[in-house]
């Protein structure tokens, strides 16, 4: 325990971390919040990673370019992009509980990727980790009954989430020369160019009935609570020791579990609470081995 005591001079990124993650656990409020005014989906993810993607290109739009840097942002773009929107889409359709854990079996992918394309050693810990959060997931999805039913769409879309967002971690890692705002620009950029895609099918209601006032929220929140939570995020992972700063990230999962069960009303029987406890604790073993294998500024990248 005395090894995560803070030095006074990582107090204040460790609170503003803190403050950050639990505006990304409770990001559910303001996207139901919206979704009662009459916009989600497709159109309100669209609206809201442009403007982001707006504002991370005032620093963001200086990229050196050379074939690996254009590569690298493809890759980002499309697996950061991609993650993005099936996260926000789980998460305005989905069970909060359910998306949230299953999103955290992040550490898996980042594992078997990490060890499949970039050639890391794999030690016994994170070998346990990766079985405990399968183990953990197939507890959530239904035991034996997931081979007979298959995952529902939401949980698939927030299992994909996770898969990408990895695939990103590896990305992000690779673009050493690439400033942090062209990583982010590029996150927002490609995850507004695959939801303009999907709205060019017919069956998509752009307008959805939304109100001006809709509008004038999901541009507040993007604007304020998106941006800051970024931003703080980001400040505070640079500014902290990677394995203390990851585990704090968990912050974000306790807040959205905790706010879905007292406003939402959601609940989780007691084999459900042991998958979670489960990927939860797969979570904290990635996390402690995180300084041995990522750099700092690139555990986590911010934009959900």
């Amino acid at each position: 325990m005395s090894d995560f005591i803070l030095p006074k001079s990582q107090l204040v990124p460790a609170c503003i971390l803190i403050f950050a993650s639990i505006l990304w656990g409770l990001t559910w409020l303001p996207l139901h919040f919206l979704k009662a005014l009459g916009l989600d989906g497709i159109p309100l993810i669209f609206t809201s990673q442009a403007i982001l993607a707006v504002l991370f290109s005032v620093t963001g739009w200086r990229i050196p370019i050379n074939k690996r840097n254009l590569l690298l942002i493809l890759g980002i773009a499309l697996c950061g992009g991609g993650a993005i929107l099936c996260f926000t889409y789980a998460l305005t359709y989905g069970e909060v509980i359910r998306v949230m854990v299953l999103f955290y079996l992040l550490p898996v992918w980042g594992v078997l990727g990490g060890k499949v394309f970039l050639g890391e050693e794999i030690d016994l810990w994170r070998w346990l980790g990766v079985a405990m959060a399968v183990l953990g997931a197939f507890i959530i999805l239904g035991g034996w009954s997931v081979f007979q039913t298959p995952p529902s769409w939401i949980d698939a879309m927030a299992l994909a989430s996770g898969m990408l967002f990895a695939g990103n971690n590896m990305f992000f890692r690779g673009a050493t020369n690439i400033s942090l705002s062209s990583k982010l620009m590029a996150m927002c950029l490609g995850c507004s160019l695959l939801c303009a895609l999907v709205l060019l099918a017919p069956s998509i209601n752009w307008s959805q009935q939304a109100s001006t006032t809709a509008w004038w929220w999901l541009i507040a929140y993007t604007l304020v609570w998106l941006f800051i939570a970024n931003i703080a995020s980001q400040w505070a992972v640079i500014h902290m020791e990677s394995g203390k700063s990851s585990i704090i990230l968990i912050m974000e999962l306790l807040a959205a579990v905790v706010s879905a069960m007292l406003i939402a009303g959601e609940r989780f029987t007691a084999i459900e609470w042991l998958g979670c406890v489960l990927i939860v604790a797969a979570a904290i073993i990635e996390s402690c081995r995180i300084p041995e294998v990522l750099p700092v500024e690139e555990k986590k990248t911010a934009i959900k």
